[in-house]
């Protein structure tokens, strides 16, 4: 992209020289690259990095080490092996080669393919880290998942799940609440239809969930705050629907719940230990079958353009990954 706009005005394909590894980085041959709400954000420069254009987006994506760069350790992954992790920005995952950070690469699960493994990075930790690390949460628990069709809501539904509780997802319209459910909810909610504070009022007792997901914001936060349990957790993921919410905090003193706050991304610069921790237990959870990404669309050059801008209009479902050989 050579300026900020909607994706499909700003993405064209063109040919480039293959980047050369800096310091501490990888050069990778990329198999696939998950889309994500970032990429999004990185055309129409609203991202948290802004890279100087023109550059290539693409955060996470599955990949071949071709080379490293200076001053990358003898641990770091050798070249052939098979890798998924975060790209180093403006070498982006959607072309045929990009940079990788080699702290940032770890070993592909065998059991996933290379759709499946693009995608296990970003949405599987951030699920992770905002279930386990920030909600502590704990089996029989009730978690409320809004996007349950999404990337990251997909991840949670699966996680959450796995750790023994019991989710209800909220999605919006058929076909999403249809994937929340072959996901794993154990209820689902069409917000276009339903109202999903009634509906976790009535399949807890009234007691409310024990957890909230949100990669949403806005309303779905604001509702929220109306069905959490006594001493429930909300965990504030994103603000997919573009509104970030101001809330009283004299609510959250008198309904006892508490407002956690998730940037995954920070792991990586504060406590990096802790990265390579989780994605082991992540591959562990993929290996026995308990996780599995949702690629529900696999897209070349030509489509890329459009399926960034879907995602970004919230029309897509599962995981979206290009294929730089489709």
């Amino acid at each position: 992209m050579h300026g900020p706009g909607e994706p499909k005005d700003v993405l064209v394909t063109e040919e480039v020289d293959v980047p050369r590894p800096g310091e501490g980085e990888l050069l990778v041959r990329v198999r696939a690259a998950a889309v994500n709400f970032p990429d999004a954000l990185l055309c129409r420069g609203m991202y948290q990095v802004r890279p100087d254009p023109p550059f290539t987006p693409g955060v996470e994506l599955c990949a071949d080490v071709v080379q490293a760069g200076p001053g990358v350790s003898g641990s770091a992954p050798a070249p052939g092996t098979r890798i998924i992790g975060g790209t180093a920005l403006p070498s982006g995952a959607f072309a045929e080669y990009a940079l990788v950070r080699a702290d940032a690469a770890f070993p592909a699960p065998d059991s996933l393919d290379d759709g499946e493994a693009a995608s296990l990075f970003i949405g599987y930790q951030t699920g992770w880290f905002a279930l386990h690390r920030r909600a502590n949460l704990q089996p029989g628990e009730t978690v409320l998942v809004h996007a349950a069709a999404g990337g990251v809501g997909s991840a949670a539904i699966q996680l959450a799940k796995a750790a023994g509780a019991r989710v209800i997802g909220v999605a919006g319209g058929p076909e999403k609440a249809r994937i929340a459910r072959e996901l794993g909810a154990d209820v689902v909610v069409d917000r276009h239809t339903e109202d999903f504070v009634a509906v976790v009022k009535e399949e807890t007792g009234g007691r409310g969930a024990d957890v909230v997901f949100d990669p949403v914001g806005g309303d779905s936060f604001a509702r929220s705050t109306k069905c959490i349990a006594f001493e429930g957790r909300i965990v504030i993921i994103g603000f997919a629907s573009g509104d970030i919410p101001k809330q009283a905090l004299n609510h959250v003193l008198i309904k006892n719940y508490s407002l956690l706050g998730l940037h995954w991304g920070l792991y990586q610069q504060r406590a990096p230990e802790h990265v390579p921790a989780c994605h082991g237990r992540l591959t562990e959870l993929a290996d026995k079958g308990l996780i599995k990404p949702l690629v529900s669309e696999r897209i070349g050059f030509d489509g890329l353009a459009d399926g960034v801008q879907r995602l970004a209009d919230g029309s897509t479902v599962g995981r979206l990954v290009f294929d730089p050989g489709a």
